[in-house]
């Protein structure tokens, strides 16, 4: 029978006597032991849910020393790679039986301190971080230093040795615009993306890397850093083709900007995939319902979240493991909008 007073909180040696079992027995219910019979667990949980028992997460991490919670922190949370990129590795979290605390920054290196040194005091047993743009190593140093568990996603910090996920986006920019090149486009603008964080810095590399490989001179009026939205990509189209010798083609820092880029293009009649080579990156899955639908170069969000989350848990049971990056190749996905020349 159960021995708590009236309106007490439910125990787990209520749970036990009521059921004559031993209290270890179900705390090890609790944390899902292999060594607990599925009858008896079937047992202990009916009886959780009969009697109302409310697992005090707190008090077990104080006991512990864990509480089965990571942080994640992203850039942009509006951008849906990134929602998609948080799901993925929320669901394989869970699957281990961890809680996700969520931090979007927006690209505020302030707003990215704040929540790294409040997770910090909710004694957190890992950390995935998208950093912001302009983070240092040294900033991030300090972060380990707290020796908790830290996987770095989709963006690396230059000069930091750390467990690392992602994709050579050198690589996949070359990609994008070697094809584009292939098609017969000498003139290529590339809209979007922040210079100061890996992604902006590494495809624009690689865009370069292209037109270097094909003798085409950089003209640094196409390579335009901004903001990875649809407003900039349809401002900025607007305004590269006023110039007095316009881009035939574009690469986008991503899919978001390429649409903006394609809705500036048919506010001034011009038709994407049929008069102007459009290339997104990133592959949302908006990019292949656009008419025409987006060629675009593909990124695995879902393989890049599972990816940084079994790392974690790697780090969480090896803590002086060498650091792993793991850099994924990228994948030119050839739709309607690369426009060939005539």
């Amino acid at each position: 029978m159960t021995r708590g007073k009236p309106g007490s909180p439910v125990t787990l040696l209520d749970i036990a006597n009521d059921l004559g079992l031993s209290r270890a027995t179900v705390s090890l219910v609790l944390r899902n032991s292999p060594r607990i019979s599925e009858a008896t667990r079937e047992r202990v949980l009916e009886a959780f849910k009969r009697k109302g028992y409310v697992y005090n997460r707190h008090a077990a991490g104080m006991r512990s020393n864990q509480t089965n919670t990571v942080g994640v922190v992203v850039n942009d949370l509006a951008n849906p790679y990134f929602t998609m990129l948080v799901r993925s590795i929320e669901a394989s979290l869970s699957t281990q039986g961890f809680i996700t605390l969520l931090g979007n920054t927006d690209e505020s290196l302030e707003r990215q301190g704040r929540f790294l040194d409040t997770v910090r005091q909710h004694n957190i047993d890992g950390l995935i971080v998208c950093p912001t743009e302009s983070t240092t190593a040294a900033q991030m140093r300090q972060v380990l230093a707290w020796g908790i568990p830290c996987v770095f996603a989709s963006r690396y910090v230059p000069g930091l040795k750390a467990d690392y996920v992602g994709v050579d986006n050198r690589r996949g920019m070359a990609l994008a615009t070697s094809h584009l090149i292939s098609l017969g486009h000498k003139r290529i603008a590339m809209i979007g993306g922040v210079m100061r964080a890996s992604t902006g810095s590494d495809r624009a590399e690689g865009y370069r890397d292209a037109l270097r490989d094909a003798k085409i001179k950089l003209d640094e009026r196409l390579l335009v850093p901004s903001p990875l939205t649809r407003h900039d990509g349809k401002r900025i189209i607007t305004e590269l083709l006023a110039l007095k010798n316009p881009p035939t083609a574009v690469v986008c820092g991503n899919d978001i900007v390429a649409f903006g880029v394609m809705l500036g293009l048919r506010a001034h009649g011009i038709e994407p995939g049929t008069d102007f080579g459009v290339v997104g990156f990133d592959d949302v899955p908006e990019a292949e319902l656009w008419e025409p639908p987006l060629t675009t170069v593909q990124v695995l969000q879902d393989d890049i979240g599972r990816a940084a989350a079994d790392l974690l848990l790697k780090r969480m049971t090896e803590p002086s493991r060498t650091p792993t990056r793991i850099v994924s190749e990228p994948v030119l996905v050839i739709r309607g909008t690369c426009g060939a020349r005539k």
